[in-house]
C-alpha cells in the first residue's frame, strides 16, 4: 500500500506542480481544482488498498480542509506538503475511539468477562490464547471457555493452548450448549476468584441467523464486559461488512485484526476504525503467543507510508 500511495502522490504532485507554481508566482493559494487533481490519484491508491469508499471520502474531505487555500512559497516541497496532509488525515481517523484492553481488565470488576466472535478461519482461537498470554504476563489469572462446541477440533485446540499456558479450560462434549459452557466458565472463575474469563465461540458467517441467535444467547447468559470481533486483515472490505453485521447482532466493543503481517494492502484497520466506530485493540503479526501488538496509529501509518520499498 505505502509504495502505491507514495507513487501516486509523486505522480499527482508532478502533474500539478507546474500549475501550482504558476499560482505561486501570481500570489495565489491552492485551489480546489488543483487539489482534486491530486486527490483523484490518492483515491485510486486507497481503493486499491482495500480502504472502503466512505473512508476514502472522509480522508479526501480532511485533506481538502488542510490544503485548500494553503499558501505555498516557491521553496515549499509540494509533495511533502501533500504527504503531511495525508498523514494528518489518516491519524485523525485512526486515532479515534482508542481503548486499552489491559486497562479495562485491571479497572473492571472480577471476573472480567470477554466474549470473542467472528467468522470461520480468522484465527480467533489462537488470538484468544495470545490475549490470555498478555494478561497472564500482567499478573491476571485467566479461565478459558470452549464455547465453540460445533467443532470437536476447536475444543481440542483451546485445551492445547490452555495446557501450554497453564490455564484452566472449561469445556463439555461436542454439540453441547455453548451458552451453558460459557456460564460454567464464569461461575468457575467467580468461585475460584479468577480475574478474567475469555469465551471462545463458533466461527459463523454473519448471514447465518440461527448461529447469530446463539451468540445473542451466550451474551444474555454471561453479560460480558467486552465483546470483541476477531477479523482477518486479508479480507479487506469483507471484514468491514462482517464487523458491521456482528455489531448489529450482538454489539461490539472492539476489534482485533489478524494476519496483519501478511496484509500487503493495509486498508482493513483504517476501514474498520472509521466504518464501525469501534477501537482496534490489537494487531496479530504472526502465529506465536507474543506476536500480537497493541494497535498504534503511528505504527500502522509508518507501515503504510514509510516502509522499505523492497519489502
Amino acid at each position: 500500500m505505502f509504495k502505491n500511495l507514495r507513487d501516486r502522490i509523486s505522480k499527482a504532485s508532478e502533474d500539478a506542480a507546474v500549475e501550482i507554481e504558476k499560482d505561486v508566482k501570481h500570489g495565489k493559494r491552492m485551489n480546489e481544482k488543483r487539489l482534486d487533481q491530486i486527490l483523484w490519484e490518492l483515491e485510486i491508491a486507497l481503493l486499491e488498498a482495500d480502504v472502503a469508499l466512505p473512508v476514502v471520502e472522509a480522508i479526501k474531505e480532511e485533506m481538502k480542509h488542510r490544503l485548500v487555500d494553503a499558501k505555498f512559497s516557491r521553496k515549499v516541497d509540494i509533495e511533502d506538503s501533500i504527504e503531511k496532509a495525508l498523514k494528518g488525515a489518516l491519524l485523525k481517523i485512526l486515532g479515534t475511539n482508542r481503548m486499552s484492553l489491559v486497562k479495562a481488565v485491571e479497572t473492571g470488576e472480577k471476573p472480567f468477562v470477554i466474549m470473542f466472535v467472528g467468522v470461520n478461519g480468522t484465527g480467533k482461537t489462537t488470538t484468544i490464547a495470545k490475549v490470555a498470554n498478555r494478561l497472564l504476563r500482567r499478573g491476571n489469572s485467566c479461565v478459558l471457555a470452549a464455547g465453540d462446541t460445533f467443532r470437536a477440533g476447536a475444543i481440542e485446540q483451546l485445551i492445547m493452548h490452555g495446557d501450554k499456558l497453564g490455564i484452566k479450560v472449561i469445556h463439555q462434549k461436542a454439540n453441547s450448549d455453548p451458552a451453558a459452557v460459557a456460564y460454567d466458565a464464569v461461575e468457575h472463575a467467580r468461585a475460584r476468584r479468577k480475574d478474567v474469563v475469555l469465551i471462545d465461540t463458533a466461527g459463523r458467517m454473519q448471514t447465518n441467523i440461527n448461529l447469530m441467535d446463539e451468540l445473542k444467547k451466550i451474551k444474555r447468559v454471561t453479560n460480558p464486559d467486552l465483546t470483541i470481533f476477531v477479523g482477518d486483515a486479508l479480507a479487506g472490505n469483507d471484514a468491514v461488512e462482517q464487523a458491521i453485521k456482528f455489531d448489529g447482532a450482538v454489539g461490539l466493543d472492539g476489534v482485533i485484526l489478524c494476519k496483519v503481517d501478511a496484509d500487503a494492502k493495509g486498508g482493513g484497520a483504517l476501514s474498520i476504525t472509521y466504518s464501525l466506530g469501534k477501537p482496534v485493540l490489537y494487531l496479530g503479526v504472526g502465529q506465536e503467543y507474543d506476536q500480537i501488538v497493541p494497535f498504534q496509529p503511528k505504527w500502522l501509518l509508518e507501515r503504510m507510508l514509510e516502509g522499505d520499498e523492497d519489502e
